[in-house]
Formats: structure tokens, sequence, C-alpha cells
């Protein structure tokens, strides 16, 4: 991580539990509490580079205050913040890193550390070290975007959240070669013979990293949902593929939702969730407002989302209870690409407390139907027959006859369950047209099941509702 070395003085100040003092040999002749935490220093050094400090204690003066107190417990950044800005004021060493920027910076605005109160005073050096270190940088970048979260409607009226995030966007929209890696005019890195990278010639001794559109998937994984989505946002402003989107947005999701893709069993789902090995677990409520956000970024096209991401947040959905808008959409969602899914998608755990079913299949009846209403919209829904009324095209490679598939080998799964109504079971199966099915193997198969299950109750109404 870069650094700037500002100051020349050695450190002077010494905290003692939550005091600060400047051991500079003169006595202190004002005190600046932040919070819990209290700094005794000297009016020059202070008002000779803070607008602010300068006004307070010229106010006290003419006043004729004894106290000598200023409270600036509201300074953006906190102690730590006034800390550095203090011991710039005295000219003492301090490292400005990507990591203290942003905070440094907000401070220096709320202190008016301008350069009318002195040359090179702390908003320029911040801002220069922002403009021509961290924003050049990917991985500075990505760390002073982090940090802006406990500053953040300072940071976005300064433009750095914005600053930031058109870093980040440009450089993950780029090839990634391009940025803080020796590059040949033409093609990738230049290699020595051995493998490390050459600049002018010259071996760094680093190896050259694999290209890969999912390269900075880790990295921006660490921000807070909302910079997330600002990010996001830009990146789809500056055209970066749809598809490039979603793995990262499945990549941010999987950080997040630790009952993502759990397929087992409801007690896989409740484990996972309720895990406390895992450092800084959301809240089910957190999780579920980071669900609901994933599903409005998502991208409602058929096919850019891979069924598995999609039924992995379903299921995570319904756990979380998630809102009925956010829980339609992901079945519309799935809807759209029936015809991609497994089987094992299908099994949908069932946690309502009023179904008594192993699986959901009321939720898989509304994709089914979600399914079938989008291909009769494309043109889909029956298959085109000549003069003869033969079928012009091979049913079994028509999507709703792969649907057609998927859901008797569905029916089949869910049919040794006892407690599955007649209703839902023929609903599920006569949803399916008829010419969808070229061959009805898998669906009697499906029907002997579920008689031979439900044979002492149900065999006279359930022969005759099959007939």
């Amino acid at each position: 991580m870069a650094c700037q070395k500002l100051g020349s003085r050695a450190d002077v100040f010494r905290k003692q539990g939550q005091q600060w003092y400047c051991t500079s040999g003169l006595p202190s002749d004002i005190t600046v509490a932040v919070g819990e935490q209290s700094f005794h220093l000297h009016k020059f050094p202070l008002l000779s580079k803070s607008g602010l400090l300068e006004r307070h204690i010229r106010e006290k003066i003419d006043k004729g205050e004894d106290s000598s107190v200023i409270d600036l417990s509201d300074i953006p950044g906190g102690a730590k913040a006034f800390e550095l800005a203090a011991k710039f004021c005295y000219g003492v060493k301090f490292e400005m890193t990507a990591s203290n920027v942003v905070h440094l910076r907000c401070a220096a605005d709320y202190l008016e550390m301008t350069e009318e109160m002195s040359e090179g005073n702390l908003i320029a050096q911040t801002e220069n070290f922002l403009t021509q270190t961290v924003l050049r940088s990917w991985k500075d970048s990505v760390k002073a975007l982090q940090t802006c979260d406990d500053v953040l409607d300072i940071a976005e009226r300064l433009q750095i959240v914005k600053r930031c995030v058109d870093s980040i966007a440009t450089r993950s929209c780029s090839d990634p070669d391009l940025f803080g890696w020796p590059v040949a005019q033409y093609g990738g890195p230049m290699q020595s013979p051995g493998g490390s990278l050459l600049w002018n010639g010259i071996s760094t001794g680093a190896r050259p990293r694999n290209s890969s559109p999912d390269w900075w998937y880790d990295d921006v994984s660490c921000l807070s949902l909302p910079l997330y989505k600002k990010l996001i946002s830009a990146m789809e402003y500056r055209g970066i593929s749809q598809e490039i989107i979603v793995g990262s947005l499945n990549h941010y999701a999987k950080r997040r939702l630790p009952g993502l893709n759990r397929r087992k069993s409801i007690s896989d789902v409740s484990n996972c969730l309720s895990m406390t090995s895992l450092t800084s677990i959301p809240s089910e409520d957190d999780q579920k407002y980071l669900l609901e956000e994933i599903d409005r970024l998502l991208p409602f096209q058929r096919g850019v989302t891979s069924c598995k991401l999609l039924f992995g947040l379903l299921r995570t959905a319904i756990f979380l209870k998630a809102s009925p808008s956010c829980l339609s959409n992901l079945e519309r969602r799935i809807g759209m690409q029936l015809d991609k899914a497994s089987l094992e998608d299908l099994l949908i755990p069932n946690i309502s407390d009023s179904v008594e079913t192993l699986y959901d299949v009321d939720c898989v009846q509304r994709i089914v139907d979600h399914f079938l209403a989008m291909d009769q919209e494309t043109g889909g829904a029956s298959p085109g027959l000549g003069e003869d009324g033969q079928i012009l095209a091979s049913p079994s490679l028509m999507p709703i006859t792969m649907v057609a598939k998927l859901i008797d080998g569905y029916l089949a799964e869910v049919a040794p369950d006892e407690n599955l109504k007649l209703p839902k079971f023929r609903s599920l199966a006569a949803a399916i047209p008829d010419y969808a099915r070229p061959i009805d193997d898998g669906l009697y198969r499906a029907i002997d099941i579920y008689l031979k299950v439900q044979s002492r109750s149900m065999v006279p109404q359930a022969s005759c509702c099959f007939m």
C-alpha cells in the first residue's frame, strides 16, 4: 500500500488512558475534546493551520471566557483523524496512506485547513495524495473507498466516493495487465526466461498473473452494500458485460449469505446461518435486505444468471422470509429459463408452517406457470405443423419438452410424500401441454408411484382422476 510521509519532527504526542499530551516542554493552554478522548495542546500550532480552531479560539478570547476546552466530537474520522491532523499542525512525522487519507481529508475539510491559512496545508496535501497516488492504484482505490463508510456524507460531498468508484470501475472494465504490471507494447507482460516479469529488460522478481474477467471480484467484495451498488452502477454505465456483473454479484452474495446454495435440507441452511465460527456474519434482517438488493441488481435477461445461483437465492429468500416481490422476481427469473434447470434445483424444501409436504410444490407450480407464460409470449407454445399435420421441429429439441421431462422427474420425486394432496399433484402434471411429452413414460411412472403411496385411502378417487 502506497504511503506519503508528512512532517519532520519526532513524535511528541503521548497517550495516558483517554488523555493525549504534547510533551514539547511548554504547558498546554487548550484542550480539544473528541468524544471520550481529550487532547491537551497549544493554541498557536492549531490556529495557524485550522480556520475552525482559529475562529473558536478568537471567540473565546473576545468573550473573555476562561474555559480553554473546545468540543470537536462531531469531527469526521473521530479521535484518530484529529490525532493525525494535530500532528500535522505540529509538524510531527506520520504516514498518510490509502487507509487513512479519506478520514484525514474529511477532517481537514471540517477543520478548514485551507491554503489561505497556511501554504501546503492539509487539504492540499491529502488532495494531492488522493489524486496522484491513491486513485492511480487499483488496490489503494479499493482500500480508500472501503474507508468512506464512516464519513459517507462528507466523502460524497467532496467527490471522494465518485472518484474512487470511477477509478475502480475504469480499471475493472479494462485489461488487468494494464494496471500495475509491466506490459509489452503489443501483448501481455514481458517475461524473463525464468518466468519473472521484466520492466525495461530488468527482472522485477514478480510472477505474472493470469488474466481473467473475474480477477477483481474478491477485492470489491469487501465493500459495504451502498458502495458496492455504486460501483456496479458505474461498471454497467461503462458497458461491462452482464455476465461479468452477475459473476461479481454471485461472489459478493456468497461472501455475505451463509445459507446460499445450501441444498441438502432446511437444517443445513439453519445451521449455516447460525454458525458462530465465521467472523462478522450479518444478522438475518441484514441478510434479507442484502438478498433483496441483489435481486434488484440482477439483470432480467434469460440465460445471463445461472439457474444454480437463482435457485440458491430463492431457497435463501424463502428461509429469510424475503419480501413477496423478491420471491416473485426470483421465481419469474427461474421460469424464464426453466429448461436449463436440473431436478436437484427443483427440490426446494418446504418450510411453511401451514403446509406439511416435504418439498415446496406450490413454488414449483408458480415457476412452471411463469415458464409457460413466457413460452407462449415468445411463440414457442406449440410446435409448428406442416400441411400434412406433421410436426416441423423435433419436439426433443424444444425447451418445453425439456421442461416436461424435468417436471415428470420432479413428480416422481415428490410422489412418495403421503401429505401431497391429489389436486396439487394433478395440477402440476396437467400444466404441461400434451404435445410437450413425445413419450409419457415419465408421467406414468410418477402416477404409479403416487398411486402406490396413496393406495390405502385414495385408490378409487385417484384412479378415475388420472384416466
